[in-house]
């Protein structure tokens, strides 16, 4: 028995291993829809994780702020001027304390003769209410009033949105309130 020439084998062997054209197009083309998948998943994935940023660091500031408010507010000794997006209070050290909405900067603004701080950006709407000390009748809360004399209790409401940076879509913080009573108010 003869053994046949080793280029016959060498080219036997090749040829079981190439590919066909049509087998090349298949495999490119099932590559290539893997591929858009997988860019799909991580765009998608991408635009997620930067509105949970934004949702995250809207809720911080918020936060922030009311937490700040509160200590405030609580401690001074009553508000001496009040309009929608204003409110002025004499502190505990004889001090003036001013908060202040500009609906055109999107701004919260807090003014202390020591100091002046912006408190909250993107902000697209914020309202200030002021309430007696006495109560409504039937418990519906407390009586509303526009004279700063009288006032035992505010109360805050504002959202704030921020435009994702990988879409034109918005992220919008869900509003924050809270009734804040002043505490050192005789």
């Amino acid at each position: 028995m003869t053994l046949p020439p080793i280029t016959y084998l060498s080219r036997a062997r090749k040829s079981r291993f190439a590919m066909t054209l049509v087998e090349t197009v298949i495999a490119v083309g099932i590559g290539s829809l893997v591929l858009a998948v997988i860019a799909t998943f991580s765009i998608y994935s991408g635009r997620n994780f930067a509105s949970m940023g934004n949702y995250v660091e809207l809720d911080n500031a918020s936060r922030k702020t009311l937490d700040q408010m509160i200590r405030e507010i609580r401690g001074t000794t009553g508000l001496t001027a009040f309009q929608t997006n204003r409110l002025a209070f004499l502190d505990s050290d004889g001090t003036s304390l001013i908060y202040t909405y500009d609906p055109a900067q999107k701004t919260l603004t807090r003014f202390k003769p020591t100091s002046t701080n912006t408190l909250l950006t993107n902000c697209v709407s914020l309202q200030f209410g002021i309430y007696q000390r006495t109560p409504q009748t039937g418990g519906g809360g407390f009586v509303a009033t526009t004279n700063p004399v009288t006032c035992k209790l505010v109360d805050l409401t504002w959202k704030c949105v921020r435009t994702n940076y990988l879409s034109t879509r918005l992220n919008t913080e869900s509003v924050q309130t809270a009734k804040i009573v002043i505490r050192n108010k005789h």
